[in-house]
């Protein structure tokens, strides 16, 4: 078994900057990647190096990613990155 190179704290730290200050990012993680119609409020849970949490109106969904993240600052370039592939209507 591995260890998560995201460790709890870690996540705790990426989760409570974007609830804080990118709630407009988690709207559109859960439009665009979870598929969630009309998303209002929505709040990251957990990241992991395979998958993120987002609780949407009260649902909890995972949404994976598309490599494994190595560490703090590839979970931070790989989520502006989704965040930039996204049509511009949606971020």
């Amino acid at each position: 078994m591995s260890i998560d190179p995201l460790s709890k704290e870690v996540s705790n730290r990426i989760c409570n900057h974007m609830n804080k200050d990118h709630q407009n990012a988690l709207i559109a993680y859960a439009l665009h990647y979870g598929g969630i119609e009309n998303p209002q409020k929505a709040r990251m849970i957990s990241i992991e190096s395979e998958s993120m949490q987002i609780e949407v109106d009260g649902e909890l969904i995972s949404i994976q990613f598309d490599h494994t993240l190595t560490d703090s600052e590839d979970a931070h370039k790989t989520l502006v990155a989704m965040l930039k592939a996204m049509p511009k209507a949606q971020n």
